[in-house]
């Protein structure tokens, strides 16, 4: 008996978590989830299509993360950054993002050049649209830099307080100012394409530190159903149906 493809369940359940993780990461960026709403295994299990041992999985990756908070009785809530928290997140982004950018200085391929002035002129497009779209894309330029170093470990440290940073404006920020955003991103590529290692890590670390300076603490708007607000990320994260192939004999 042979068969062309021998299915790996765990292989698929890994991928089915996945989806839920990316999910609830992108909606935390676009701040349609905020900190403190509630996660429940049984009904991300039902919106997702998995099992509530899936969903759990799901949770406990994001709450490796930072992103999610497990409380007792195996309740999930979005991560709540304390103030203090929130601050020290933003010193570490500085000095982390400043390593990134004295990794890159003047090593960008012409390839990389173009594709960063083209996720640029993205953020420039996005401008003046719905805040969304904006600090998702202000947010992938920072996690992009930080792939280009081809180091995982430095990508994964700058990927998280990235997301954990995007929950601290969440809770305390201001409304995103996207022309400042835009602007200090031409900046930093400007002196990356240049190769000026010092130009780039001040303007890396002056930008973020005015996003941080932006924080001010506000009271939560009313939102609806959270399951409904995940169904259009559930939608978008979901990978093609796979086909089932059929063991022949041989």
């Amino acid at each position: 008996m042979t068969s062309e493809t021998i299915p790996d369940d765990r292989g698929e359940a890994t991928d089915r978590a996945s989806v839920i993780c990316r999910a609830i990461r992108r909606a935390i960026l676009e701040r349609a989830l905020a900190p403190g709403d509630k996660l429940p295994e049984d009904q991300l299990g039902e919106r997702f299509g998995v099992s509530r041992t899936l969903a759990r999985h799901a949770l406990g990756q994001l709450a490796s993360e930072g992103l999610v908070e497990l409380r007792r009785n195996r309740i999930a809530v979005v991560a709540t950054p304390s103030f203090e928290d929130a601050r020290d997140e933003f010193d570490m982004r500085i000095e982390l993002e400043r390593l990134v950018v004295r990794r890159l200085a003047g090593r960008l391929t012409p390839r990389q050049i173009a594709e960063l002035a083209a996720h640029v002129e993205a953020e420039e497009a996005a401008r003046g649209g719905p805040d969304a779209a904006s600090l998702r894309l202000a947010t992938e330029f920072h996690v992009r830099l930080a792939e280009m170093t081809g180091r995982p470990t430095l990508s994964r440290y700058v990927r998280e307080t990235a997301y954990r940073s995007c929950l601290s404006l969440a809770t305390f920020g201001r409304p995103h100012s996207s022309e400042c955003a835009i602007s200090e991103h031409r900046e930093v590529l400007a002196a990356l394409e240049a190769g000026n290692e010092a130009r780039a890590g001040e303007l890396m670390a002056h930008h973020l530190d005015q996003v941080a300076q932006r924080a001010l603490l506000k009271a939560p708007e009313a939102r609806g159903d959270l399951m409904d607000i995940l169904a259009p990320y559930a939608q978008l994260e979901a990978p093609p149906p796979r086909r089932k192939r059929v063991a022949t004999d041989g």
